[in-house]
């Protein structure tokens, strides 16, 4: 038994319940939890969305919203009942003994603030540090966490940092005053794969330095094998399975953890079946495509030159999927939004069947536009929450001349391909879950008949077992309707288990193409070799066949 495991828990759960208000599609969002976080450890807490990892976390740190609230259990923090403590006694415990670390810091940031402003009043709300240590206090610990050039980087506003950065501002705000307890929701979904290594790496090491107990909230068993001792996975509310990291991730027992795992995608390169032959001719050939901003230029304002997508060339054949893979402002969604001529191009041949669409007009490009679509990562941004799914699916063909009988009945089709229910033809996109606004976009983009689907990360706010659904969709349709397929995706492993050929992208270039054994197995470019090795829990293989 490890010295940890012997040591007094900092936080138990003991049998927590929180209900849902009526109406909603199950009556409580926890039922019966209960765990146990010591000091000095990290527990992961996994599950889907909607299976109560949030609710979970704020109902520890006293933020769940005036609707929900706890009806049985409690909650020991170092020996004191927070469900029993008024709010002026959980004000002082929040931030000083308990912190946390939220999903998206734009929104946990005031944009209003400077950085360096929003920490040091974290340290003036408890107390900490006369005013004359306080600004010392801030550099240090922006310098603790990794951030370049201090004095400068307290001066800047939110919005100026990148999503990396913004996470290292809320770590250092939440460190400040040295809690003994981490919480972290979901602190690295959003993020670049190299970034998310950085930041895993900063909790780990910060973790080990000050003897935090940290609680992890994921739905990446990814990142579950890289940095947990323990984890508990959580289904619809109840907590199914918990133990040691090493023994769930390789023998799990409950089948919903089981299906989890089998769920995860797999970096290693599989041999994908295809119909293309290097003989055919491609479908689609970009050559030389070039896309140049120009910001700034003004009298006190130095002009600015971003080349986002510097002379790429490549091809892609009928049945075929070319993945697109980098990191943020590596140029991949540019690329994308180019091919369909959503963005002005500034160099460079677009050639669709033959027919070099760069140059024409959108008058001229409009009798193609059906046979080029695109698949959003935001499907509820892209669908109109005031038109019922069987419209935003029926729309387009309308718009090219089908009768609107015909193109519903099309339409009604199309939800039985991606696989739903009959009734969503009558039902507005707030109805649904993300993974099923998806499978929703994806039949729009089939309406017209496409021969190209340029997909930007369609799934990557997805779970992973809807992931797989969707992923899993995407290759049966591909097969059988001989789509040429363009996969943009910062994820390395949804690329090696979807695409034929894969790019990938470094600052506006792509810098390695190949098949996904000659990139993932034999990278030659060190830019991508760094991609690689920063993919959460690259050294853990899921048992192939879990433990029954």
């Amino acid at each position: 038994m490890s010295a940890i495991a012997c040591t007094p828990p900092l936080l138990s759960v003991e049998r927590l319940t929180v209900a849902l208000p009526a109406g909603s599609d199950r009556a409580h969002a926890v039922r019966d939890l209960s765990f146990e976080l010591r000091a000095g450890e990290i527990l992961c807490i996994v599950g889907e969305s909607g299976s109560g990892k949030s609710i979970s976390a704020n109902a520890i740190m006293g933020l769940l919203p005036s609707q929900l609230r706890p009806q049985a259990g409690r909650i020991l923090f170092q020996g004191r009942d927070l469900l029993q403590l008024r709010e002026h006694e959980l004000l002082a415990l929040r931030g000083k003994d308990m912190a946390m670390v939220f999903q998206e810091p734009m929104s946990a940031l005031n944009p209003l603030m400077r950085v360096g402003a929003q920490i040091a009043e974290a340290l003036a709300v408890h107390g900490a540090c006369p005013d004359a240590a306080r600004h010392q206090r801030v550099l240090a610990l922006l310098e603790f966490v990794g951030l370049p050039d201090p004095e400068s980087l307290q001066d800047a506003y939110p919005f100026r940092l990148s999503g990396g950065q913004r996470q290292r501002v809320m770590i250092a705000m939440a460190l400040a005053l040295e809690p003994a307890m981490l919480i972290a929701d979901e602190p690295t979904t959003a993020l670049d794969v190299t970034t998310q290594a950085q930041i895993l790496a900063l909790i780990q090491r910060i973790q080990t330095r000050m003897g935090m107990g940290v609680m992890f909230i994921t739905h990446d068993f990814g990142v579950v094998a890289d940095i947990a001792d323990r984890v508990a996975v959580m289904e619809k509310g109840i907590l199914v399975e918990q133990g040691p990291a090493d023994q769930l991730l390789n023998h799990p027992q409950h089948p919903y953890t089981r299906r989890l795992i089998a769920a995860v995608p797999q970096l290693s390169a599989q041999a994908h079946a295809s119909s293309t032959d290097p003989t055919h001719p491609a479908l689609l050939q970009v050559q030389n495509l070039r896309k140049t901003y120009v910001t700034g230029g003004g009298l006190f304002v130095r002009r600015r030159v971003l080349h986002a997508v510097d002379g790429v060339s490549f091809s892609v054949q009928r049945g075929q999927t070319l993945g697109i893979v980098g990191e943020s402002g590596s140029g991949k969604s540019t690329i994308g939004k180019c091919l369909l001529r959503l963005l002005d191009i500034d160099g460079g041949q677009l050639l669709f069947d033959g027919t070099d669409i760069a140059p024409l007009s959108q008058t001229q490009l409009r009798p193609l536009r059906h046979k080029l679509q695109m698949i959003f990562q935001d499907p509820f941004a892209s669908l109109n929450p005031r038109h019922t799914v069987g419209r935003s699916i029926s729309d387009g063909p309308v718009a090219n001349g089908v009768l609107r009988a015909e193109a519903e009945r099309k339409a009604r089709t199309l939800l039985r391909l991606v696989e739903l229910d009959a009734s969503a033809f009558d039902r507005y996109p707030h109805a649904f879950s993300g993974g099923q606004r998806q499978r929703i976009g994806i039949a729009r983009a089939l309406a017209l008949e496409p021969q190209l689907l340029v997909a930007d990360e369609a799934v990557s706010a997805l779970d992973v077992s809807v992931q797989a659904q969707v992923l899993a969709l995407l290759q049966d349709i591909q097969q059988r309707l001989n789509l040429a397929m363009i996969f943009i995706t910062h994820d390395l492993r949804v690329a090696a288990q979807l695409c034929h050929r894969i790019a990938v992208m470094h600052q506006g270039r792509i810098v390695e193409c190949g098949t996904p054994s000659e990139v993932f197995e034999h990278p030659r470019n060190a830019y991508t070799q760094r991609l690689i090795a920063a993919i959460p829990g690259r050294h853990w293989s899921p048992p192939t066949t879990p433990d029954p």
